[in-house]
């Protein structure tokens, strides 16, 4: 027999020890999550048999025996990777996630190197090294009728993804990144109003305008937390709060206690923050350096302020450099030009950067107006802090709550230098969430990137002023970072650009906010007055939840509002639709992203111009 006929008559050996494998990886993944038992729990395992199946073909069309074996082998040590890697995250590596996952993330990623983790990585490994052996004496054949059953598997299993959630769990490794290395939103124009809901807006009697212009001359600090969620802060009705100092700063505030990230990762909610403008589905923040923004930065620099951005991470990170640079920042600090005591992978300790903060207003004439932003750490995971802190217990949440408590330390000690200073009553504060945390209030969800649900998007958000806002008011209203830019320039009497896609919270009109995540499952979400809408794109899913009710989202009501959940979702895909179409275009209303291709056409175009 020569090498073909060895290698094609091989083919089937490694096709069904790779099937065993993934099936195999896939059980270590799914215990503990109830499987239903039903014909439909094949959607769990059909793009398992349709990888199996693949490979087959691909291997015995090859005839090459050592790229057989180093096709197999190949794809068994990346299955066994995904298997830890999903029974954290509750999903496989996706492009975004491998994306993510660079050296400001070592340390989260080692937090998670323990010997449960190793062991469910091994698994596969053994039986994907194992079974080849075992079988290696006897003769596997697959012919029609195996291919008929595998067919039979995988159809009536991919169906099944529509009446079984399955919250992901059902793509294998292989698919999850396939799936996510392709446009899952087709770029199309559209100028609508995307944030006035479809239904008749009750009027509000919450209008704000009398502050409009009120602080004129002001300096303005934004603060924008790292993986806050309201729920979690005393500020909005946690048992225990980690944030005091934060707490007592809103006790004369504007408090909006629905207030909503547009996208839960720091990045792109940064550019949602200084340009006013959406991201868009699928899109590297690379990207975003082409599309036009009227930055808050700039605004302010050009109307005589002094600006400034202290990041206590990296701006390596995710391309934020992308998006800060070049717009109209004087300085630009992160974690390699600060320093500090302490020194992780993802940055360094608050009070280091809250001094160097306070340093660079030292440095300014008396008579000059600062616009200074604020980018902390704390609260991001690994959830480090340098010396414990008042909450006990083992486990992320408790550690999560003294990494807050740690950084409202350092906030304190900001408020307070401001004040020695004589700035506080001269300083507009405008503080708010990048995004939220999640800590399994929804199975599956953990940190903030993979799903929209309330504690991934729902953000504390308040506007301080000492010396004009007296007392506490709260606002039901829905609001959106992407207000941010609007309201500070409507607080201090400058013109709002025409392009900005946020509007002053000001106003008293209701707007709903708008919000996706294309981390790994493709979801897009908007919240209009109590109603809370969820999309998921892979499986055209609907959740309908009334928050003012149901505010940790139970009761999912999508059956029985139809029409409220059809006339939600055709908006939700416009406007996903018209952001990807203003990006690829680079202006119009809407930010957007474009396929991967689509990156390499707008950065071909950019090398040209250059």
């Amino acid at each position: 027999m020569d090498a073909a006929q060895t290698a094609e008559s091989r083919a089937p050996l490694r096709a069904a020890c790779l099937l065993a494998t993934l099936i195999a990886a896939k059980a270590i993944t799914l215990v503990g999550t109830g499987v239903p038992v039903s014909v439909w729990a094949l959607a769990y395992i059909w793009q398992d048999v349709l990888i199996a199946g693949v490979f087959f073909l691909v291997d015995a069309s090859l005839k090459r025996e050592r790229i057989g074996w180093a096709l197999y082998a190949a794809t068994v040590v990346y299955v066994a990777i995904n298997v830890p890697v999903t029974r954290v995250l509750s999903t496989p590596l996706t492009w975004t996630i491998i994306r993510a996952a660079g050296g400001p993330l070592a340390d989260s990623i080692a937090h998670y190197v323990t010997p449960r983790n190793l062991a469910a990585l091994a698994v596969p490994l053994i039986a994907g090294t194992a079974l080849p052996w075992f079988f290696r004496t006897r003769t596997i054949a697959i012919g029609m009728r195996t291919i008929g059953v595998g067919t039979v598997v995988a159809a009536v299993g991919c169906a099944g993804v529509a009446y079984v959630d399955t919250r992901g769990l059902h793509r294998s490794a292989v698919g999850a990144l396939v799936a996510t290395s392709v446009p899952r939103v087709a770029a199309a124009p559209g100028t609508v109003d995307w944030r006035s809901s479809p239904y008749a807006a009750t009027s509000s009697r919450e209008s704000l305008m009398h502050l409009a212009g009120s602080l004129a001359g002001r300096n303005v600090v934004l603060i924008v937390l790292e993986s806050t969620a309201s729920r979690h802060l005393g500020l909005y009705g946690a048992p225990a709060d980690p944030m005091p100092h934060l707490t007592s700063l809103a006790r004369d505030s504007i408090v909006f206690n629905r207030a909503y990230s547009v996208y839960p990762e720091s990045i792109k909610g940064l550019f949602a923050t200084l340009c006013s403008r959406y991201p868009a589905f699928d899109v590297p923040p690379e990207v975003l350096r082409d599309v036009p923004c009227a930055s808050l930065a700039r605004i302010l620099k050009d109307a005589g302020y002094r600006t400034s951005l202290f990041h206590s991470g990296r701006f390596m990170y995710l391309g934020m450099e992308a998006v800060i640079r070049d717009r109209g920042f004087d300085l630009l600090e992160d974690a390699g030009a600060i320093g500090g005591r302490v020194d992780s992978s993802f940055g360094v300790d608050e009070a280091s950067t809250v001094d160097r903060m306070l340093g660079w207003v030292d440095s300014l004439e008396r008579k000059d107006r600062f616009f200074l932003t604020y980018l902390p750490i704390a609260g991001h995971h690994p959830y480090a802090s340098e010396g414990g802190g008042p909450f006990e217990g083992s486990g992320d949440f408790p550690a999560y709550l003294n990494a807050l408590h740690e950084g409202d330390a350092a906030l304190g000690k900001l408020l307070r230098g401001l004040r020695e200073r004589r700035l506080d009553e001269h300083t507009l504060f405008i503080v708010f969430g990048d995004h939220g945390e999640a800590f399994g209030e929804h199975p599956g969800n953990f940190a903030h990137t993979l799903f929209i649900y309330d504690e991934n998007v729902r953000v504390p958000y308040f506007i301080a002023a000492p010396g004009r806002i007296a007392g506490q008011v709260r606002v039901d209203r829905p609001a959106s970072i992407i207000d941010t830019a609007p309201t500070v320039l409507d607080l201090l009497g400058l013109g709002e650009p025409a392009a900005y896609q946020g509007t002053s919270l000001l106003r008293p009109n209701s707007r709903m906010a708008l919000f996706y995540t294309d981390y790994s499952l493709g979801w897009l979400g908007l919240t209009d007055a109590c109603w809370k809408y969820l999309h998921e794109l892979d499986t055209g899913r609907s959740q309908l939840f009334e928050t003012c009710i149901d505010p940790m989202e139970r009761h999912d009501r999508a059956r029985e509002f139809p029409d409220r959940v059809a006339a939600y979702r055709e908006r939700l895909k416009a406007w996903a639709a018209a952001q990807k179409d203003a990006v690829e275009r680079r202006l119009g209303p809407a930010p957007q992203r474009g396929s991967i291709s689509g990156l390499w056409r707008i950065r071909a175009q950019r090398s040209a111009e250059l």
